[in-house]
């Protein structure tokens, strides 16, 4: 049986918690663990390796990963 491999890097990660704050399902002070709850479960593992390796941290706020918003109301 051949095993599948999924590959979630730092970039996708960035871009689901953008689209999920622009939804309004996730809010830019909530601890980055919330953000995981998004995924499968299957994946989680995966995503916190990822976002481990560039040196977040589940407490941390989903803004720290959303490194440049554009803000139209300015």
């Amino acid at each position: 049986m051949l095993a599948l491999t999924v590959v979630i890097d730092i970039e996708t990660i960035q871009e689901e918690a953008r689209q999920l704050v622009d939804c309004g399902k996730l809010r830019r002070h909530q601890p980055i663990y919330r953000l995981c709850t998004f995924f499968p479960a299957r994946e989680r593992e995966i995503v916190e390796r990822e976002l481990v390796a560039h040196d977040y941290f589940l407490r941390d706020r989903v803004i720290d990963l959303l490194s440049h918003e554009d803000w139209t109301n300015d």
